[in-house]
């Protein structure tokens, strides 16, 4: 079996819609990378949700992480 990396950003706007960006890697490394890369983003995003999600192609997670912002109101 050919093992593929998936990394799945999810960013959950003000007005409550959802968006998600996803990219493969052939190799964890270069997964990591962007994981990382997305948490570096998130931890400084204004969005209310900021999250993402590492995975292999047969669904097994590797890591996740998110943050929420809380409302000034």
């Amino acid at each position: 079996m050919i093992t593929k990396y998936i990394v799945f950003e999810v960013q959950t706007n003000h007005d409550g819609t959802v968006s998600t960006l996803v990219n493969a890697y052939d190799n964890r490394s270069d997964a990591e990378s962007k994981y990382h890369a997305v948490l570096s983003a998130a931890a400084l995003s204004k969005l209310p949700v900021h999250a993402c999600i590492m995975m292999a192609n047969n669904c097994m997670e590797l890591e996740h992480k998110c943050y929420v912002t809380q409302s000034e109101e």
